[in-house]
């Protein structure tokens, strides 16, 4: 092993694994931040992979990325660049250099980087590193070839054993920070439970790449990252964004005592969830993989009025697909929740890709007077409250609810600490009581709240009838009467705006007499929190408003806005935001800063454009 005096401690660290869709980027990258979780640091991800389902071998549009950042303290995004790229062949290191400091460390597979491999990545001379100026510290491993010499009695054929070279890259990388491969060993079993020797050839050739940065020095440093975040007890686990929303549905539908329905077609990057909810049938959750978008969401809506707590998952194409079963959902006053993981649009767009493009549409993209909740949210962990949270709004309040995640936050992941369900709010759906019995129609209302009765259908002395054509509020009859139309589309109104009354007020983070207001939305938290807390570190005066619920908006909303001399909207789109906020607190004068490149934003970008607007 290197000596001790040689390992350097470090608050962060940033990695970047690249190479070919087929080289096990992915799975590098998850397995790298679960050893990280596991020893108390704070992670956080961004998978970055193509929309190809097998790009051809050694192309440009072939590669595929994974960016962990992990933090001796508190991490709020995957970095902006990382301090350390691997890179498995030459497409992998023209496209990704740019994402590594130019005092980094680049890790490549010498054995991929013949002269056909640099023809395929439209290299014209045959030194990439010069061709590309590449000034970073550039470590040449035959990851390939020890990979061979590793597994060359083991069986295996050679295809099977080259696809264990990125462990070997893994073994290095945990090497240098001085990682311990027992929780890396662990999650390869467990990956391959059902080929054992797949298993242990991959854990042979991450103890061989591990050994050979120790026995060759391979950096002339290793690094460790203490935690120094204090991490309240509890048990910890890294998680994705669409296993958090999968979980806090499958919470949801335990705390209501009801069960879950999944109604749900296949769409990157919100299929894991549908997979997810598939392994849960012992807790009573059900799956349908319908034949098409419409189908998921008009199943969702007959086991909505059959009782169960009914959602549909998709991404902004399906929710074109889906907006009149969710109309339907809308009159017939039932919960619903529909999960729009955002992804580059218009049209098929850029499918792994993450935008916030999709907020017009969650508010607005309906035929008629069509109000639904929408909820937004902020990280992978929050994921799972803002499931839960969406899912006591549809039951509580009996209206489908909207809630947007995006790429970023659905494939990336973070240190997560294993809630109580005891410390979470009771869901009490409205049903009727056997006193209402002769007596109810379908559209009798709480007085206070403005919110139907449920009969689920079997209750005895509540048979009834719902549907898509206006019905008249006093008998639950098909009514085209004018004067009873513009009563229902009021009511319907109100319901919605009443849920202001039940979710917590906006907080405002940093300078309380701050010159600057950030207000974003979503999945940009991380990094508009980043930026603040940089920006006030210098000893400017910035605040941050980042908004979780967005239709109603809290009560507070207007005031705060209103306090503060100069706002910024930052968001992932042209402006969706702004022009709501405008829209609801009318007299703002409100700036904007906006990118739609289907990248996470840069922090360094952030600080300069806000700085700029502090300093005008």
């Amino acid at each position: 092993m290197a000596d001790e005096m040689m390992v350097k401690e470090l608050e962060e660290v940033v990695v970047r694994f690249s190479g070919d869709s087929g080289d096990g980027m992915q799975l590098a990258g998850n397995i790298f931040s679960n050893v990280s979780a596991t020893v108390g640091n704070d992670i956080c991800t961004f998978p970055d992979y193509p929309a190809d389902i097998r790009a051809p071998q050694g192309s440009l549009t072939g590669v595929s990325g994974f960016q962990i950042h992990v933090g001796a303290g508190q991490v709020y995004t995957p970095g902006d660049r990382c301090h350390v790229l691997v890179a498995m062949n030459p497409a992998a290191l023209k496209t990704q250099i740019k994402f590594c400091k130019p005092q980094g460390l680049v890790i490549t597979d010498s054995d991929s980087f013949e002269a056909k491999d640099l023809e395929k990545a439209k290299f014209t001379t045959d030194n990439p590193f010069e061709e590309l100026g590449i000034k970073q510290e550039v470590l040449e491993v035959p990851i390939s070839s020890m990979c061979k010499e590793s597994l060359k009695d083991s069986g295996l054929d050679n295809k099977s054993i080259l696809r264990c070279k990125n462990m070997f890259a893994l073994g290095l990388v945990c090497w240098l920070f001085n990682r311990n491969l027992a929780a890396a060993e662990k999650m390869l079993r467990d990956k391959f439970a059902k080929k054992p020797e797949i298993a242990e050839a991959n854990i042979k050739v991450l103890n061989d790449g591990y050994n050979y940065g120790a026995n060759t020095h391979a950096s002339t440093s290793t690094y460790k990252i203490e935690s120094k975040a204090p991490k309240a007890k509890g048990l910890y686990t890294d998680i994705n964004g669409n296993k958090a929303t999968s979980y806090g549905l499958i919470a949801a539908a335990e705390k209501a005592g009801l069960q879950l329905y999944l109604g749900s077609y296949p769409i990157t990057p919100a299929t894991d969830i549908l997979h997810e909810l598939a392994k849960h049938k012992s807790l009573g959750v059900k799956t349908v993989q319908c034949e098409d978008e419409i189908a998921g969401c008009a199943s969702a809506v007959g086991a909505a009025f059959a009782g169960a707590l009914a959602v549909t998952t998709t991404s902004g194409p399906g929710v074109c697909l889906k907006s009149e079963a969710m109309n339907l959902a809308v009159i017939g006053e039932l919960p619903l929740v529909v999960v729009n993981v955002q992804r580059g649009g218009p049209s098929t767009g850029m499918p792994t890709k993450s935008e916030q493009t999709d907020l017009l549409q969650a508010l607005y993209g309906r035929n008629g007077e069509s109000p639904m909740p929408v909820i937004a949210a902020t990280s992978p962990t929050n994921c799972f409250d803002a499931a839960y949270m969406a899912c006591k709004i549809a039951l509580e309040h009996m209206t489908p609810v909207v809630l947007l995640t995006d790429a970023f936050v659905a494939n990336g992941s973070a240190a997560w600490k294993l809630p109580d369900l005891n410390e979470y709010p009771a869901i009490n759906p409205p049903y009727v009581t056997p006193d209402m019995a002769g007596t109810w129609t379908p559209y009798q209302r709480n007085e206070k709240t403005g919110v139907r009765y449920w009969a689920v259908p079997g209750t005895e002395g509540f048979m009834h009838r719902i549907g898509g054509l206006e019905k008249s509020g006093e008998t639950g009859a098909i009514s085209t009467e004018p004067e009873n139309h513009d009563k229902m589309v009021r009511l319907r109104q109100e319901k919605v705006d009443k849920i202001a009354d039940c979710i917590p007020e906006q907080e405002v983070l940093g300078d309380e007499d701050a010159d600057l207001l950030i207000v974003g939305w979503g999945g940009t938290y991380g990094h508009l929190r980043l930026a603040m807390d940089f920006m006030r570190a210098r000893g400017q005066k910035v605040a941050l408003a980042h908004f979780q619920y967005i239709n109603p908006l809290p009560k507070n909303t207007a005031d705060l806005l209103r306090k503060y001399k100069k706002i910024i909207v930052a968001e992932q789109n042209l402006g969706q935001f702004a022009g709501y906020l405008r829209m609801k607190v009318p007299g703002i004068e409100l700036h904007q800063f906006n990118q739609v490149k289907g990248q996470p934003f840069v922090t360094r970008e952030l600080i300069d454009a806000f700085t700029k607007l502090l300093e005008e």
